[in-house]
């Protein structure tokens, strides 16, 4: 488990977030793992939330995949958990699986948002199979194994200029967690710019 540095002036509401690597052989050792890495990277430059992060590495197993996510939100109370890899069409992966068998509600419409921003970069992202679920008060997404493609869907698709063209599926994620309990999530607008209805957004924090 690793905690992120906090900022001596940032009264952002804590936050708790699971990281899953799901793979056979990054979890035996064959390679090193790179999932984990390229999560706690963007989200360190993307949330100005202080962040504590509990995470795993795991074989593509959907019972274990299932028990690990339950655990991270049923014990660990985590508010957000994300998962990488195990989502194509191959036999071993089932994240997806494993992930709609721990759900109270589902969420297409990431798993949509992914393949539409995948789309700009790769042909092959009609294969990708990630979706994201809700159980209890916790958000559960599915992102892709590999860490340019977590950035990819994370912030979504820039033009030449750098302006965002088609908004990345953590836009979102704030709000999402807002609805269903959990803390007020605050991003770098240089990476994420989060979207609230004006109804929800707090006052912005003087800076010191």
């Amino acid at each position: 488990m690793n905690l992120s540095p906090v900022s001596e002036t940032s009264a952002a509401d804590p936050v708790r977030i699971g990281l899953v690597s799901i793979s056979d052989r990054a979890s035996s050792g064959i390679y090193e793992d790179k999932g984990l890495p390229a999560l706690r990277d963007w989200l360190g430059r993307a949330l100005r939330n202080p962040a504590t992060y509990a995470e795993r590495l795991i074989a593509d197993d959907r019972a274990s995949i299932a028990a690990t996510l339950r655990e991270l939100v049923d014990a660990a109370h985590c508010d957000l958990v994300l998962t990488t890899g195990g989502t194509g069409p191959a036999p071993r992966d089932v994240t997806p699986e494993a992930t709609l068998d721990v759900a109270d509600k589902e969420m297409p419409g990431f798993g949509e948002q992914m393949r539409r921003i995948s789309l700009h970069f790769v042909p092959t992202a009609i294969l990708s199979r990630q979706t994201a679920v809700i159980r209890a008060k916790t958000l559960i997404i599915n992102l892709p194994g590999q860490p340019k493609s977590i950035a990819e869907t994370l912030e979504g698709v820039r033009d030449a200029a750098g302006h965002n063209v088609v908004p990345g599926l953590f836009a979102a994620v704030p709000y999402c967690i807002d609805l269903i309990g959990g803390p007020y999530l605050e991003t770098d607008p240089a990476v994420c710019v989060a979207f609230r209805p004006k109804s929800a957004q707090r006052p912005p924090r003087p800076s010191r």
